[in-house]
């Protein structure tokens, strides 16, 4: 069962860095060529798509290495006579 979950993460992780990537640069494209906004709407696009694949890309991994890694027991609330 964490094998399907870390699959599914690995399609998640592809799926936030090729999105925003390719939807900013062709808004930027659309908006050059089918407005005429000029060739600042491109590169506008093209950060504004970067910067939220990186963002995905950090909050994906983050959340893969969470998944991954080994599960921390959690200790049991200190009774009033357990305290030093």
């Amino acid at each position: 069962m964490k094998d399907l979950t870390l699959l599914t993460w690995l399609t998640q992780l592809g799926l936030s860095v090729a999105v925003p990537l390719g939807g900013f640069v062709w808004l930027g494209v659309w908006l050059r060529d089918g407005l005429g906004w000029g060739e600042w709407a491109f590169w506008a696009g093209l950060i504004l798509g970067i910067y939220c694949a990186v963002d995905g890309l950090r909050i994906s991994l983050k959340n893969l290495s969470r998944i991954s890694g080994p599960r921390k027991k959690s200790k049991p609330p200190v009774a009033f006579n357990d305290h030093d």
